[in-house]
């Protein structure tokens, strides 16, 4: 395609006791609009994303290269615009869907034909693990497993019928901050107690009993006891979701930002409910995206455009 529109939803990772794999695919999104141009440039049209940056320091623009580089392309020029309703640093997979974006230019422009398991494998290799570039790419509920630097194992599992209510603060968290703070290493029985916890809260998941799930999703020893003390809410926001509710409260990825999974049709009321707890926060009701990336022919959307 030499005209196309690629979107690609945020992610939240870890759900709780998954930790570095499982995720979820969110609607917000990271969309860009791309168009074969004489020369390269990249706009940015977004709160979200720096005003004006070098083409040449964009991920966007880096990981396209890379990955043209790689099948022994040359990257044509071309004319990006980007829009982004994908809070930065506030762990919903801004990073990831970034690289994707780059990833999905590069197959475009350069016919590369790639499969979702090579831009898995690609993504992941950019990334570091594939918890979040895994939904971002293929929508709904995804569990991976990074087994060597080469190969990831993924399945993608039954979308749960809930909603989702994510509370974004004012402030942002690196992730190579909120993984400092974890511990080098596990005792055995730590390790297997938070690896039976993961299982069950997946366990609850497939059959369905999102109570439980929530319960699991709550009983996190990886990460989230050591990431707690970095966001200044996490209790009061975990307790306060349950009495509005909420199956379970979880830090959504390395964080700051934190996801409640509730009932369907609860989600909006319980959005209420809780910004009025949480002045400081962005509180939004949020709904698992079926699909991850799409690329759509430009001119396919000048029509539906027109249809409307």
């Amino acid at each position: 395609m030499k005209n196309f529109r690629i979107s690609i939803p945020a992610t939240s990772a870890n759900l709780g006791p998954a930790f570095d794999s499982a995720g979820i695919a969110l609607d917000f999104y990271l969309t860009l609009e791309v168009r074969k141009a004489e020369s390269w440039s990249i706009k940015n049209r977004s709160d979200f994303l720096p005003d004006h940056i070098p083409y040449k320091e964009n991920i966007i623009y880096q990981v396209a290269e890379r990955t043209a580089n790689q099948y022994g392309r040359a990257l044509p020029p071309c004319e990006i615009t980007v829009f982004s309703d994908i809070p930065l640093a506030r762990g919903f997979g801004s990073s990831a869907s970034a690289v994707l974006a780059g990833i999905e230019v590069a197959n475009q422009m350069c016919n590369l034909s790639l499969t979702k398991e090579q831009k898995l494998l690609l993504g992941t290799i950019e990334e570091g693990h594939p918890d979040n570039i895994a939904p971002a790419l293929l929508g709904g509920f995804t569990v991976t497993a990074q087994i060597e630097k080469e190969q990831v194992k993924w399945t993608k599992l039954p979308v749960p019928v809930l909603d989702v209510v994510g509370y974004i603060p004012n402030f942002e968290l690196k992730t190579e901050d909120a993984r400092n703070v974890l511990p080098d290493s596990f005792t055995r029985q730590e390790a297997i107690t938070a690896s039976s916890v993961s299982n069950m809260m997946l366990s609850f998941f497939l059959t369905g009993d999102m109570r439980q799930a929530g319960d699991m999703m709550e009983q996190d020893l990886l990460h989230e006891p050591y990431r707690a003390k970095l966001l200044p809410l996490y209790p009061d926001i975990k307790q306060k979701a349950r009495q509005f509710g909420a199956f379970g409260t979880v830090i959504s990825g390395a964080g700051p930002s934190m996801i409640s999974f509730a009932p369907e049709g609860t989600g909006l009321n319980i959005a209420g409910k809780m910004a009025e707890e949480l002045p400081d926060y962005r509180v939004v009701h949020l709904k698992i995206d079926p699909d991850g990336l799409k690329v759509i022919e430009m001119k396919d959307v000048k029509e539906e455009t027109a249809a409307e």
